[in-house]
C-alpha cells in the first residue's frame, strides 16, 4: 500500500498465520545469544509454572511484525520505530500466531515530499484467539509515483 491508500481507523486482518515450533525458537534464541533456560529447558520451564519450553518473546514480536509487512510497509520506506510493546501471554511450541493492525496516525513528512509517515497499532493472537502481544509501529511510506525508497 502507498501512503494515500491508508485511512485513519482502517483495519487490516493480516491473512498469513505462522506456527512456531521448538526448532524456530532454539535457532532464534541461539543466533541472538539469548540463553534463558525457559527457551531451551523443558524441565526448568515446568518447574517455573509452564507446560514446557516457552518461546522467546522476541521471536513472537518478530513474527507478528513480519505478518504485517505485506499489508503495511512492503511498498517501501524506512522503519522508524516501535512504541508501547506489551507481551500479554506466553507462547509455546506449535502455537499459531495471527495478527491485525489499525491505522492510528498518518501525516506528511516534513523533510521528504515523496513519503508520508504512518503509525499502526498491531495485535498478535494465538490459535485460541487470545491476544499475546501488541505494539505501535511507525514507518515512512512511499507515495504513489515516488517509487520504492
Amino acid at each position: 500500500h502507498f501512503y494515500e491508500e491508508f485511512e485513519l481507523g482502517q483495519v487490516f486482518e493480516h491473512h498469513w498465520g505462522r506456527t512456531l515450533n521448538e526448532s524456530d525458537n532454539s535457532l532464534f534464541s541461539t543466533l541472538t545469544i539469548q540463553a534463558n533456560p525457559l527457551y531451551f529447558n523443558a524441565e526448568f520451564a515446568k518447574a517455573h509454572g509452564h507446560k514446557g519450553i516457552v518461546l522467546n518473546p522476541m521471536i513472537v514480536f518478530g513474527t507478528v511484525f513480519g505478518l504485517s509487512v505485506e499489508d503495511l510497509s512492503e511498498a517501501g520506506g524506512a522503519f522508524l520505530g516501535v512504541d508501547d510493546l506489551t507481551f500479554e501471554g506466553h507462547v509455546y511450541p506449535d502455537d499459531t500466531l495471527t495478527a491485525c493492525s489499525e491505522v492510528i496516525n498518518k501525516r506528511e513528512s516534513e523533510k521528504n515530499p515523496d513519503v508520508g509517515i504512518v503509525t499502526w497499532h498491531t495485535q498478535g493472537f494465538n490459535q485460541k484467539g487470545e491476544r499475546i502481544i501488541e505494539f505501535k509501529r511507525t514507518n515512512m511510506v512511499s507515495k504513489k509515483g515516488a517509487g520504492i525508497l
